[in-house]
């Protein structure tokens, strides 16, 4: 866990000090709260403590769920831009770590996952910041499921952002048919990329997590 966490800080928050414009990072992350997946948010919670810990002065930082319907701001758990003075900034991360303190029964189980809808929303929060630098973390299996009433077949416009695939673990059915597990991964990959993401990333190896980040 200390590996993934540092590569996760790798990942999403360059060397350097932080600012409002194109030298100041910006990271969504997305977290499936659905089915079985559910019992990963303590694993998220640690995630999360860290990359608060890591922000810097014009850094910004959300947590949304994902749920059956995730284009919403309502989903939007908490959401934070950093300011320059350094006393203010600590401020700034103990109250945004005092909000996500109790993700868990912050955090309702939910019927399907809508993780397009999620990273529609994601698209936006990170394109008004004016950030330079913009990374999706989604937290999730990556198994996709929506109600027959929600349609999530449109583009997605993923310029100049980095999306990470986060503890993307196996579902019974990845056990019976690997193939399963390959062609899903390689599905949201084809459409990250389609939308021109800068780069597309799977994290699951904890222990080797530094050399994923290295390009």
């Amino acid at each position: 866990m200390k590996r993934l966490l540092a590569g996760l800080a790798l990942l999403a928050f360059a060397a350097g000090c932080g600012e409002h414009g194109s030298n100041a990072r910006a990271v969504y992350m997305l977290l499936d709260t659905s089915g079985t997946y559910f019992k990963e948010i303590d694993k998220a919670q640690q995630v999360i403590n860290w990359l608060i810990v890591s922000l810097n002065p014009g850094d910004s930082f959300a947590v949304a769920r994902v749920k059956s319907r995730s284009f919403s701001e309502k989903d939007i758990i908490a959401k934070t831009t950093l300011v320059k003075d350094p006393l203010q900034v600590n401020a700034q991360k103990k109250a945004l770590k005092d909000q996500l303190a109790t993700l868990k029964e912050q955090s309702k189980g939910s019927a399907y996952t809508d993780i397009s809808g999620g990273i529609l929303q994601a698209v936006e929060f990170l394109n008004e910041t004016g950030a330079g630098r913009k990374t999706i973390i989604i937290f999730s299996d990556m198994q996709e499921e929506l109600d027959k009433q929600t349609k999530r077949d449109v583009p997605l416009n993923l310029t100049g952002i980095r999306v990470v695939a986060l503890n993307v673990t196996k579902l019974k059915t990845d056990n019976i048919d690997p193939r399963r597990y390959t062609e899903r991964l390689e599905w949201w990959e084809k459409r990250v990329k389609t939308g021109g993401a800068t780069s597309w990333h799977v994290v699951n190896d904890l222990d080797h997590l530094d050399r994923i980040f290295r390009n």
